[in-house]
């Protein structure tokens, strides 16, 4: 008789709990519902262009119309867009691109298949890393209208995040042959890079900013993405020449200082270096260049200030990583920006549980399977590196920082044939690689005793 009342009261606790979790839950959707969101203030350079004040006339008149019809999905659907691009423009993807989900779902609770807020909603998650999600939605929405330029790109970005290769390639091409046009140009670029083309991919990107109009957000970020193409080629003249471009078309553009700084870095300017990431994260939310910040303290023999930085930028990125693992469609997954950070502080241990997270995600991407090659590899584990390592050269990729990491690792395996070849094929332009990585690299070629010509 008493185990049956224990029993009985056991399970009356137990149902309370779950009622008492579900309420919670119900509160806080209904808080999330309630949450109106808007444009918040920029920083520095930005807040000054006439861009800005002609965005912020186009946020309120759409507000307006939201508010005098709750219905109007073309306007919320408007709302939503410069959401997303507010979050590239800042940096501010945690605010804006919960600001944008919600009026994203907002729109599909009055039509599920609107195809609009579907491709938005695909491209939300894969700003917060939800990549298998994010094609999932893309693939629905494609499947409502098949001939859209715009979806096909979506597809390309989510193939290539999930390691699908082959079908990224097929996305692209459909994308071109409907509208060839910047993104279009970009996408290709950066399908050429991935399978090792950097004159056909500077070739693509060049038409992509031409394609662009000077000063924009878009034509500004590929010129970005030229002269980064430029420093993996050795080419910095070329590189630091459309920094300046973008620089002048879009002053204080973020993206282009962050380029400059990493030329300073590569020159050992590192005051240099320094201040042009503090110009870039002036306009910028959060943590956006301050890892990269850190690693130049680090450099400069600021070793507190790039320790106390890290720890910064980790703690802030768990607590992103927190919110993606409570609300499932929101939230960034950050775990392989995690596995660096963690290596920076040298906690190796962090580093490879990270990697591994972010490798359980997407199994067959190569650059996340380099970075579980590169975290066992600093773990003494070169044979567990090593299959992760093929996985991760299997697009024959050219980018000078797996190669020379590749060359570690076939070095520390003894295969010192395809230890010079990697290392040489690597370092043959001396392109703008870490400079941790650089310091590894000799100290393997004395410890093998590997020489080639430069």
């Amino acid at each position: 008789m008493k185990k049956n009342i224990l029993y009985i009261a056991l399970l009356i606790v137990f149902i309370s709990s779950i009622g008492f979790i579900i309420l919670q839950y119900q509160h806080k959707e209904k808080k999330m519902e309630a949450m109106v969101y808007t444009m918040l203030p920029r920083k520095g350079l930005l807040a000054k262009t006439d861009e800005w004040i002609l965005t912020q006339k186009n946020i309120a008149l759409l507000q307006r119309k939201i508010k005098a019809n709750s219905n109007d999905s073309k306007s919320i659907i408007a709302l939503a867009n410069y959401f997303i691009l507010e979050a590239r423009a800042t940096g501010n993807y945690p605010y804006y691109d919960m600001a944008a989900m919600k009026l994203i779902n907002d729109a599909l609770k009055i039509d599920a298949n609107n195809f609009e807020a579907l491709t938005l909603k695909s491209l939300i998650y894969l700003s917060q890393h939800h990549f298998a999600d994010g094609l999932a939605t893309a693939q629905k929405a494609r499947d409502i209208i098949p001939y859209n330029a715009f979806v096909h790109g979506i597809l390309v970005d989510g193939n290539v995040e999930m390691g699908n290769y082959d079908s990224a390639l097929d996305c692209a091409q459909k994308m071109m042959d409907i509208r060839p046009d910047l993104r279009s140009y970009a996408r290709a670029s950066y399908l050429r890079e991935i399978y090792g083309d950097y004159t056909g991919a500077i070739d693509a990107m060049k038409l992509a900013v031409g394609a662009g109009a000077p000063g924009d957000e878009a034509t500004e970020w590929s010129r970005v993405q030229l002269g980064h193409l430029y420093e993996n080629t050795g080419d910095i003249k070329s590189a630091e020449i459309n920094y300046k471009i973008a620089l002048n078309e879009r002053p204080g553009y973020m993206y282009a200082l962050a380029g400059m700084a990493r030329l300073a870095l590569a020159a050992k300017e590192y005051p240099k270096a320094i201040d042009y990431y503090q110009q870039a994260a002036k306009d910028a939310t959060g943590n956006t260049f301050m890892q990269e910040l850190a690693n130049v303290y680090f450099l400069a023999g600021q070793k507190q200030k790039a320790e106390d930085l890290t720890k910064n930028v980790i703690d802030e990125l768990n607590k992103n990583a927190q919110a993606a693992n409570t609300n499932e469609s929101i939230g960034h997954y950050a775990d392989k920006e995690l596995s660096y950070a963690y290596l920076s502080i040298n906690n190796v241990d962090k580093a490879l549980e990270h990697a591994l997270l972010e490798y359980n995600r997407r199994p067959k991407n190569i650059e996340v399977n380099e970075t579980v090659a590169w975290m066992y590899f600093k773990n003494n584990e070169a044979d567990k590196a090593l299959p992760y390592l093929q996985e991760a050269l299997k697009t024959n990729s050219k980018n000078p920082t797996l190669l020379c990491r590749a060359g570690l690792i076939f070095a520390k395996k003894g295969d010192t044939v395809k230890a010079k070849k990697y290392l040489q094929d690597g370092l043959q332009n001396n392109p703008t690689i870490d400079e941790s990585l650089k310091a590894d690299v000799s100290q393997q070629l004395k410890n093998q005793n590997i020489v080639f010509a430069k």
